[in-house]
C-alpha cells in the first residue's frame, strides 16, 4: 500500500513544555525550521473551549504525552489554529499545513469555507482539512450545538463547502442549513477545494464513507488493526477509488524514561520501518516528546527526515 514517497509530519501544538502557551511566534518558527530541514506537513490540531470535563479521565502522567479525550488540564491551551495556520502559509513556501482534525460542527460552514479558501490562496494549494466531530460534550452545550446530532451537520457541511468551493451561486436545503444563491468568493486554489483527510479512534461507517467520499488521507487517534486497514482499502475499491491513492499517516511514540523527561527519538525511530511496511506514507511526530530545548528541534526534524528516506 501507498505509492507516494514516504514524508514526514511535524505535530505542532501541545508543545507546552518547549514553548510558552502565549508565544505563538515560536510556533510560527518551528513550522518554518521544520520546513528548512525537510519536513513535509506541520499539524494542527483543535478545540475552541475546555471544560473540567476534559480532565475527568486523569491527567497524562507526563506532560509531553499526546492530548486524549479526558486527559487534558482545562486550561491547556489551544490556540485558534486557522489563525496559526494563515501565519505560517505566510512564512513558509513548501511545507504542508494541516488542519488536523478541525471540529466543523462548531462552526458555520460557510464561515469556514470562507476561511479555508482564504487560507489555501494564502498557501498557494499547502492546505490540508481533516474534518472532525470530536468527544467533549460539554464544548457543544457551550456553542449551542446538538452534541448528538454532530455526525449529520459534518455531513451536511462537507456537501455545503462542496457546492460552494465548485460554484456560484450555490443554493443548499437541508435538516440543519438551508440557503439559495449564495457566491462565495474567491475560490480555492484548486477546484475541488483543499485536500482533506479523515480519521478518528476507530474506524467505522462514517469514517469510511466520508474518507471514499470526500477524503485524500487517512489520520487514525491510535494505532488501527490490520483488519481496519483492508476495511479502508476493501471500501476504496468497492467505490471505484485506487486504494492507493490515500495518504496514510502513521506515527511513532517514545518511551518515556519519567514522567518529567522526554523519550529517545533513536528508540522511537525503530518502529519506522514497520510502520511503513503496514502502508504508512507519512510519519507523524511531536518534537516536545525527545527533548526538553527547542534548539534541538531542527535537529530533531534532520535525523527524522533522513531515517524516513532511507527506510
Amino acid at each position: 500500500m501507498g505509492a507516494r514517497t514516504p514524508g514526514v509530519v511535524l505535530v505542532l501544538l501541545e508543545q507546552w513544555t518547549l514553548s510558552a502557551e502565549r508565544d505563538m511566534r515560536t510556533l510560527v518558527q518551528m513550522a518554518v525550521d521544520a520546513e528548512e530541514a525537510g519536513v513535509e506537513t506541520v499539524m494542527l490540531s483543535d478545540h475552541v473551549l475546555l471544560t473540567p470535563k476534559a480532565g475527568a479521565a486523569g491527567r497524562m502522567d507526563n506532560p509531553r504525552d499526546y492530548a486524549a479525550p479526558g486527559n487534558q488540564d482545562p486550561y491547556t491551551p489551544w490556540p485558534d489554529s486557522i489563525v496559526l495556520a494563515s501565519a505560517i502559509a505566510a512564512r513558509t513556501t513548501k511545507i504542508r499545513i494541516a488542519l488536523s482534525a478541525l471540529i466543523y460542527p462548531l462552526r458555520h460552514p460557510l464561515h469556514t469555507a470562507t476561511q479555508l479558501a482564504t487560507l489555501d490562496l494564502l498557501s498557494e494549494g499547502r492546505l490540508i482539512v481533516q474534518p472532525t466531530v470530536s468527544w467533549l460534550d460539554e464544548e457543544y452545550a457551550a456553542m449551542g450545538v446538538p452534541f448528538k446530532k454532530r455526525g449529520k451537520i459534518l455531513d451536511e457541511q462537507l456537501a455545503i463547502m462542496r457546492a460552494v468551493w465548485a460554484d456560484s451561486p450555490a443554493s443548499f436545503h437541508g435538516e440543519f442549513y438551508s440557503f439559495d444563491d449564495v457566491y462565495l468568493e474567491p475560490k480555492c486554489w484548486r477546484p475541488e477545494g483543499p485536500k482533506m483527510w479523515f480519521g478518528g479512534q476507530h474506524v467505522h461507517g462514517p469514517i469510511l464513507r466520508r474518507l471514499v467520499e470526500y477524503g485524500h488521507g487517512f489520520h487514525p487517534f491510535g494505532t488501527p488493526t490490520a483488519d481496519d486497514l483492508t476495511d479502508i482499502r476493501n471500501a476504496m475499491t468497492d467505490a471505484g477509488r485506487d486504494p492507493d491513492s490515500i495518504e496514510m499517516i502513521g506515527g511513532i511514540r517514545p518511551n518515556f524514561p519519567a514522567d518529567d523527561q522526554p523519550g529517545d527519538l533513536d528508540e522511537a525511530m525503530q518502529a519506522i520501518p514497520g510502520k511503513l511496511a503496514e502502508g504508512y506514507t507519512s510519519i507523524c511526530f511531536k518534537p516536545s516528546q525527545y527533548t526538553d530545548d527547542l534548539a534541538e528541534v531542527p535537529d530533531l526534524c534532520r535525523r527524522l527526515v533522513a531515517a524516513v528516506a532511507t527506510a
